[in-house]
């Protein structure tokens, strides 16, 4: 048997906000897919989808909203320096950082930010 992940979906409050979340981490994200119900984008092969929860209650019946942190994603960036500079915008821009960037004992520097459904976001350098 072979099996290969197809997408990864994300399920939010309102599009736009968390579209203009994942475009600031670098996603390309058409600016007309704000008023959507779903969304997909492919980022190096694996698909990122974003879902409203009206769309996703429709897909999956009797789906309820979950309470706490569910999910972790990472996002690999170039440098220290790209990582620090995206964590000190989005928390100006009044996202929510749950960890400031550090120097991992295993050799990343890495810092966490929530998206804006409270989902970790991990940005890795």
């Amino acid at each position: 048997m072979s099996v290969k992940l197809k997408r990864v979906a994300i399920f939010v409050g309102q599009m736009k906000r968390a579209l203009d979340f994942y475009r600031m981490l670098g996603l390309e994200i058409p600016e007309n897919a704000d008023e959507e119900h779903h969304v997909e984008v492919e980022q190096n092969g694996l698909r990122l989808a974003f879902g409203t929860w009206e769309s996703a209650k429709v897909v999956f019946d009797g789906l309820e909203e979950p309470v706490g942190n569910r999910i972790e994603l990472a996002f690999q960036f170039d440098s220290r320096e790209v990582l620090d500079e995206l964590y000190r915008q989005l928390t100006a821009d009044g996202y929510t950082g749950c960890r400031g960037p550090r120097d991992t004992p295993w050799g990343e520097r890495y810092a966490i930010v929530k998206d804006p459904d409270g989902n970790l976001i991990s940005l890795v350098a």
